[in-house]
């Protein structure tokens, strides 16, 4: 999607509103001994106060309303019976969609105490993602967000998980662009004014191979090592990346008379 007008972005600033609010629910709810199941019912509930839908099952048919992964599962985890433990390293995952606007965010909740490994790692996956919205603006190429990425997690000694990437987002869970999360070549697409896209860091403390699971859905770490996933969705503009969700790095918030026409969407934000 590339985004055309100021109602547009603030349709989709406010289903990011919504998807970082079921994120913040699902982080002070969690604890040990609650269920992943009842963890995904706390961002159900937040969906539905505030008018919006979960996208992978209306999409994909997926059993949940957010994918939760733990410890070595590092993405599209399914709620269930599980019982969070003390040292979980949960991975939450909340795409919805509202109006027609999609927004796609992901945290990694420790569970205290975790390991300083684990914590090192969650931590890790949240750098990458600074790093790379530091090149995420017009002029820019697809491939400078993966090496960015790379290179932080390389200088931490964590190995990126190359078959997971982030992607475009804002009309439809997953649209066009792939956004590689190491440096990749053929990744030269440039990035556009009013480009919408996911930056998602999904790193491992080991190898970073991974395998699909039997229930079709689960993507597990290979060696078992611990995984960590961070997200968030962003529209791309000259002056930088300006985050859906309102929140984060405060860049949310944009000035109107900012809208330069009919040279192409531009926004200012200080």
């Amino acid at each position: 999607m590339t985004v055309q007008s100021f109602d547009e972005l603030e349709k989709l600033q406010a289903i990011g509103k919504i998807v970082r609010l079921s994120l913040e629910a699902m982080s002070r709810a969690a604890c040990p001994g609650m269920t992943t199941a009842a963890l995904d019912a706390v961002c159900a509930r937040v969906l539905a106060e505030h008018g919006a839908e979960s996208s992978p099952p209306k999409v994909y048919n997926f059993p949940g309303t957010a994918c939760i992964s733990v410890n070595d599962e590092a993405v599209h985890g399914i709620p269930g019976d599980r019982a969070i433990k003390a040292g979980d390293l949960v991975k939450c995952d909340v795409t919805a969609e509202k109006d027609g606007f999609v927004a796609d965010a992901a945290i990694t909740i420790r569970i205290a105490p975790v390991s300083p490994a684990a914590e090192a790692l969650a931590k890790c996956a949240e750098s990458a993602f600074h790093e790379a919205l530091k090149v995420a603006r017009v002029g820019h190429c697809l491939r400078d967000i993966g090496r960015a990425v790379e290179r932080e997690v390389s200088r931490h000694g964590f190995s990126v998980i190359k078959e997971l990437c982030g992607h475009g987002v804002g009309r439809s869970i997953h649209e066009e662009p792939c956004v590689p999360n190491y440096y990749e070549p053929r990744a030269h697409t440039k990035l556009t004014d009013g480009m919408v896209i996911t930056i998602e860091p999904i790193i491992a403390l080991g190898s970073g191979r991974v395998r699909l699971q039997s229930d079709k859905w689960t993507i597990r770490t290979r060696d078992k090592s611990l995984a960590a996933h961070f997200e968030h969705s962003l529209v791309i503009t000259k002056g930088g990346p300006v985050l859906t969700d309102g929140g984060l790095s405060r860049r949310g918030q944009v000035r109107r008379a900012a809208l330069r026409r009919p040279k192409g969407f531009t926004l200012w934000h200080p």
